[in-house]
Parts: C-alpha cells; sequence; structure tokens
C-alpha cells in the first residue's frame, strides 16, 4: 500500500414519511504492483470533488427549480434542518453541475423540438447583472426549452428554428416572421387587441364592426374544435368563411385611422391566421408557450437579477427538464434521484 484516501460525503437518505441526513465516510487504499509498478486503488467508486452526495443535489436543485424556495433562504435552511454548511458560493456550484450532468438530456428535448411537427414560442425580460436581456421559451406539447440571449433580435430564431419544418405558432412580434413555413398567430392576442380597440374607441362603429364580424367568424370554429378536436378535416370547411370575410372586409373604405390600421394588419397576416384549418392538432392560440413563461416568471423571483450569464444558463437548463418532466407526466424530483439522463414514463409514479 502505497497510501490512503479518506472522503466524508454530506448526503441525505429518503424514506417513506421521512427524510434524513446521511453522511457517509469513503476509505480508499492505493497500491502499486512490485512488478509492473502499475498503481491500482482498492475501490473504483467515483468520489468527485464535491462533498455532497446525489441526493443532496437533487434536493437543492428540486426546492430551487419547482418549489420555487429563493437562494438566499435555501442555506438557512438547509443548515437549519439538515446541519449542512451551504453557502450561495457552493449552491451555484451545485447548480452548475446538475445543469452540466443534464446538458445532454436539454440538448435532446431540443432536438425533439426542432424536428416536431408544431413549436410554440413566446419571450421574456430578464435582468442579468442588472442589464436587461431576454430568454425565449420554445414548447410542443410534451418538451419544453429555455434559452437566455442578451438581445430580442430575430437572429436567435433563426439559428434555433433553421432545421424546423412544421407549423410556429407565435404572437404578432415581427421577429417570428423571419422564420420560413408555415405559421399560426394566436388569435387570443389578436381578439385582446381587438377589444382593447373597442374599449378605447367604444364609439367608433367601425371598429365594433369589425370586431363583431371577426367574433361571428370565429365562434363556428372553435365550436368545431369543442366537438371535433384541431382535426383538419373537420376545420377546412370554415375556410369558405375566411374567404368571405376578407372579400367583404378588404374593399372598405374606413374613415378612421384606428380601423385602417386594423383592416392593414388582418390584410398583412391573413394567411397566418388560420393555418390551424389546414393541419392536425396546431392549436389557434398560443396558451402552452405562455404557460411556460409564466413557470420561467416564477424562477425570475428565486434567482432575482443579481445573476450572472453563466448562471441564468444553467438555471435554464434545468428550468427545461423539470417542465418537460411536468409535461410528461414525470416527476421531477424523482427523476434527478434516479440519474437517469433519458426521460421515460416510468418514472411518473416515482422510484
Amino acid at each position: 500500500m502505497i497510501g490512503r484516501h479518506r472522503r466524508v460525503f454530506l448526503d441525505m437518505r429518503f424514506s417513506k414519511g421521512c427524510v434524513r441526513r446521511w453522511v457517509v465516510r469513503y476509505i480508499v487504499d492505493h497500491y502499486k504492483c512490485s512488478d509492473c509498478n502499475s498503481s491500482f486503488a482498492s475501490d473504483n467508486h467515483n468520489l468527485g470533488r464535491s462533498r455532497y452526495g446525489p441526493n443532496t443535489l437533487a434536493y437543492v436543485v428540486y426546492n430551487l427549480i419547482e418549489l420555487h424556495i429563493p437562494q438566499y433562504k435555501l442555506p438557512g435552511i438547509m443548515q437549519k434542518m439538515f446541519g449542512f454548511p451551504l453557502g450561495q458560493t457552493t449552491i451555484n456550484r451545485m447548480v452548475h453541475r446538475m445543469a452540466g450532468s443534464y446538458r445532454e438530456t436539454y440538448d435532446e428535448i431540443m432536438r425533439r423540438l426542432t424536428f416536431g411537427r408544431v413549436i410554440h414560442a413566446d419571450e421574456t425580460h430578464v435582468s442579468v447583472k442588472g442589464k436587461d436581456s431576454y430568454v425565449w421559451v420554445f414548447t410542443s406539447m410534451e418538451d419544453v426549452v429555455y434559452i437566455w440571449s442578451n438581445t430580442r433580435e430575430s437572429a436567435i430564431i433563426m439559428e434555433i428554428l433553421k432545421n424546423f419544418k412544421g407549423v410556429l405558432v407565435s404572437d404578432f412580434y415581427t421577429a417570428y416572421d423571419s422564420v420560413a413555413g408555415p405559421q399560426q398567430k394566436c388569435l387570443i392576442h389578436l381578439m385582446r387587441d381587438l377589444n382593447g380597440y373597442l374599449y378605447n374607441e367604444p364609439f367608433n362603429q367601425e371598429i365594433k364592426q369589425i370586431v363583431q364580424e371577426f367574433a361571428t367568424l370565429l365562434k363556428p370554429m372553435i365550436d368545431t374544435i369543442d366537438r371535433f378536436g384541431l382535426k383538419a378535416r373537420f376545420l377546412k370547411k370554415h375556410k369558405i368563411a375566411v374567404t368571405r370575410f376578407y372579400d367583404v372586409l378588404l374593399p372598405r373604405k374606413y374613415n378612421t385611422e384606428l380601423a385602417e390600421k386594423v383592416q392593414t394588419r388582418l390584410k398583412r397576416n391573413r394567411d397566418k391566421l388560420f393555418t390551424f384549418l389546414d393541419h392536425d392538432n396546431v392549436p389557434w392560440n398560443n396558451n402552452n408557450a405562455e404557460h411556460a413563461v409564466k413557470s420561467f416568471a416564477a424562477l425570475r423571483k428565486v434567482i432575482g437579477g443579481s445573476t450572472n450569464e453563466r448562471g441564468i444558463r444553467d438555471y435554464l437548463i434545468l428550468l427545461s427538464i423539470s417542465q418537460t418532466c411536468t409535461y410528461r407526466g414525470i416527476d421531477f424530483f424523482e427523476f434527478l434521484r434516479s440519474g437517469d439522463r433519458r426521460m421515460t414514463t416510468t418514472l411518473a409514479s416515482g422510484c
């Protein structure tokens, strides 16, 4: 024997109805063969550099990402409940380590999205070191990816979606128009705007007429979706009504500036408002992406505005894993504890 290596790990043990502090001490003896001078150890267990075990890492990430415990409060909780001396720097290292472990999973989710049939997209602002930046969200019905960018320009969208051949569902932010291929604009956004115009100018009869006619056009489509779902074979019949709507709207001469503005907007987005009539399982709203944005908004309160670029990227990787688990019916905490990197429904009810 040429040496002995000792390491103490602070971990946690979970059982039904309780969680306990679990301290493990590893002793590894190192040897050298007298014949060939090859070195070897008595145990090939990968101790790593961290003194905290995998269950502790999973518990910390679960508290931050899913329970939204503020990062500055978590050290006090861990110290009081388990006697673990966690500081802000240690927690940052834990998050970075876990994000690195699941980078491959994150990339897998991204590949599924970009080669899928439908992507919902949205964006929101975030403060990084006191400077405004943006978080983009891309989601399907089963996968979610968050991406940080220091700008709101279209370059990030074009790079992410350069190989995407499906239908993009989004709001009316002009950056999304740079993406090639079919698009579906969120009709709930449009109806909110139309109702807002009517609220601001309640005596504008031209606006009132446009809003009423658009609502009359949309209602039968929603009734069909409620009855048959998002099936093109049932929805295509409404394309005749869309043509009639535009045949009446476009030739009109309006006297108010707001009515002309709405007419121009409806004309400009004509080929993007009713794409869902021609495709199966393409929604007429962007609720899926908006829901994902709300999940990030909750996390934004956890990390505050003091995080740096590396920190926000790490958090977004883990949030992407968490939300994808939610969409797929997988328990996020059990997924972290399992050590798996590929998502399957076998973890839906726990390990």
